[in-house]
């Protein structure tokens, strides 16, 4: 079972990101309020369930969270500010959406970008330690993942319906074939450096 607060005394949210290491598509963070009682055996790092319970677990947090948001940076501005800055970013602007204000945010990872004057504390692998960032990885992981779907209906070649963007080998064989996509992000490397890629708009 997941601890249910880092601090008893604030309003927490959990916030995760999703796609980082994308080599395609926008990056997704969410931030999720939970009840201070709330308890689900099943809640765990999206990375460890099965895209069925991502879903059905998706349907419980929404309905269950005090409140909850997911934040969206497209390929251009990662492209603009990088993928760190908006990792940050994303979370930023789910905490913008929150119906609710924090008092204090939990964050995955070991790095962060300050929110307004709201304290934070950042957590390694705190999508498997506390329950409201696994929540927000949940949630991130989910609706990113359903854009990649949509946006594989326009590029089927990269096969992003699967793959969801990452650099698996089958993505980047696909980008030495076709060339790369609007979707993809230039910053990124997305072949070895000794093939010439021609990127198409």
């Amino acid at each position: 079972m997941l601890k249910p607060f880092f601090n008893n005394k604030f309003i927490e949210a959990g916030c995760d990101e999703a796609g980082r290491g994308c080599l395609a598509g926008p990056v997704y963070g969410a931030a999720v309020i939970l009840p201070k009682d709330y308890k689900n055996a099943q809640l765990n790092d999206s990375k460890k369930l099965t895209e069925k319970m991502r879903l059905f677990l998706r349907n419980e947090i929404q309905r269950e969270a005090i409140a909850w948001a997911v934040g969206i940076v497209s390929q251009e501005e990662i492209d603009e500010i990088n993928i760190l800055n908006a990792s940050f970013l994303s979370m930023h602007r789910a905490i913008d959406k929150l119906k609710k204000t924090p008092e204090f945010l939990l964050i995955d990872g070991n790095r962060f970008n300050p929110y307004k004057k709201i304290p934070f504390e950042c957590i390694i692998k705190g999508d498997a330690k506390y329950s409201s960032i696994a929540a927000a990885s949940i949630l991130a992981k989910t609706y990113r993942d359903e854009m990649m779907e949509e946006m594989h209906t326009e590029f089927p070649q990269y096969n992003w319906k699967k793959n969801k963007g990452y650099a698996v080998k089958a993505h980047r064989k696909a980008i030495e074939e076709h060339g790369s996509c609007y979707y993809h992000r230039k910053s990124f490397t997305l072949l070895p450096s000794q093939l010439v890629l021609e990127f198409e708009y």
